[in-house]
C-alpha cells in the first residue's frame, strides 16, 4: 500500500472513457464549441485492465466513471463488461443525464447502482444558456427512470452569481421531493476560470452564502460523512439532505483519496497539479512487469497531492474527470 507522510492513499478512481461531451457547460469550456474524443483514446478493455491493475497497485476500492460524458462514449459497453467482476466496493457514473434513459438498462445489467446528475437549474431557458446543449426534459425523465430502477441519484449543481443563484432553493426542493441527494459544488479554478480570476471571483458562491440563502427556506443541521468524503453533508429533518463541496471555503485536500485516469491513459494524482503520469504502455506488459513500474508511478502521483488547500489547474475538468 502506498501512503505518503499526511497518512493519505489512493482509495478512489475516477476513469474519463472519453473527453468528448455532448455540452459545453460555461463553467467547463469559455468558447462554446463540444469537447471531442482525443484521438489516442485507449479502447474500453485496456481502461479496464488499467483499473485492475490499479486495484492490485494501490488499494483502489470505489470507481467512478466519468468523461466528458461516459454515456456517449462506444467504449462504455466493452468497458462495463470488462470490470465485471473486479475486486470494487462501488461502482458509480457521473452523466448530464441526456442519454440515461436509452443507456439505463445497460447501467443496470453492468451492477451500477449509484448516479452523479449534473443539473444546474431547473428553468428550461437557463439549462439551454448554461449547458448550450441537451434538453432539460430528457434529463428530468431519465432520472426519473432510473430511480424508478432503484438506482440512487445525486445532483451536482454549481450555483453562479448572475446564472443561477435563483435556483438553489427550487432545485434542492425538487431533490427532497424525489429522494435525490443535492449537492452543491462550488466553482473551480480549473482551465479558463484559473486564468481569468476575475471571471472566477465575479461568479463564485461561497459555502457560507449558500447555507445562509438555504436556511431562508430550510432548518437543516450537519450530518456524518465519510472521512474522505469531499462533501459537507447536512440534514433538513424529516425530508433529507444535501451536501456542499466547498474547494475553496473548507477544502479536503488533507483527506482526499482520489485518483483519476484519463481517456488516454494518463494518472492524474491532483487537480492543481499540472503533473500526470502515463501508464498506457504499461497495459500490455505482463502483470509481474506492469505492477512494480506503475507502483513507482503511484508514488509520483500521490505526491502531486496539494498539503493544505486546491490552487486550482489549467486542465479543462471534462478532459480527465469532473
Amino acid at each position: 500500500m502506498i501512503v505518503d507522510r499526511q497518512g493519505r492513499r489512493f482509495r478512489n478512481l475516477r476513469v474519463s472513457l472519453t473527453a468528448a461531451c455532448n455540452y459545453a457547460c460555461t463553467y467547463c469550456v469559455p468558447d462554446g464549441k463540444r469537447l471531442v474524443a482525443a484521438q489516442d483514446e485507449l479502447s474500453g478493455e485496456d481502461l479496464a485492465r488499467g483499473v485492475a491493475y490499479l486495484i492490485e497497485a494501490a488499494g483502489i476500492e470505489r470507481l467512478r466513471i466519468t468523461g466528458g460524458e461516459p454515456l456517449i462514449s462506444p467504449r462504455l459497453e466493452g468497458f462495463l463488461t470488462a470490470i465485471a467482476g473486479l475486486d470494487l466496493h462501488d461502482i458509480s457514473l457521473t452523466t448530464n443525464g441526456q442519454l440515461l434513459s436509452r443507456r439505463l438498462p445497460l447501467l443496470q445489467a453492468a451492477g451500477v447502482r449509484r448516479l452523479n446528475v449534473s443539473l444546474d437549474t431547473l428553468d428550461a431557458a437557463a439549462f439551454r444558456s448554461i449547458a448550450r446543449g441537451g434538453d432539460l426534459a430528457t434529463v428530468l425523465l431519465g432520472m426519473q427512470e432510473a430511480s424508478a430502477a432503484g438506482m440512487r441519484i445525486k445532483v451536482n449543481m454549481v450555483p453562479m452569481r448572475g446564472q443561477n443563484l435563483d435556483q438553489v432553493a427550487p432545485l434542492l426542493d425538487y431533490c427532497l421531493a424525489r429522494g435525490y441527494e443535492l449537492r452543491f459544488i462550488e466553482l473551480m479554478r480549473m482551465g479558463h476560470l484559473a486564468r481569468d480570476g476575475n471571471a472566477f471571483r465575479q461568479q463564485l458562491v461561497s459555502m457560507p452564502e449558500l447555507l445562509t440563502l438555504i436556511g431562508q427556506h430550510h432548518a437543516f443541521e450537519q450530518a456524518s460523512a465519510a472521512v474522505d468524503a469531499t462533501a459537507l453533508r447536512y440534514q433538513i429533518p424529516g425530508k433529507g439532505y444535501f451536501g456542499v463541496i466547498a474547494n475553496e471555503s473548507v477544502p479536503f485536500c488533507r483527506a482526499c483519496s482520489r485518483l483519476r485516469l484519463s481517456s488516454t491513459g494518463w494518472l492524474h494524482g491532483c487537480l492543481s497539479s499540472s503533473n500526470r503520469h502515463y501508464i498506457g504502455d504499461l497495459l500490455d506488459r505482463p502483470r509481474h512487469q506492469a505492477l512494480p513500474a506503475l507502483q513507482r508511478l503511484l508514488v509520483k502521483a500521490l505526491a502531486d497531492k496539494q498539503e493544505l488547500a486546491f490552487a486550482g489547474g489549467v486542465m479543462v475538468m471534462k478532459v480527465i474527470g469532473g
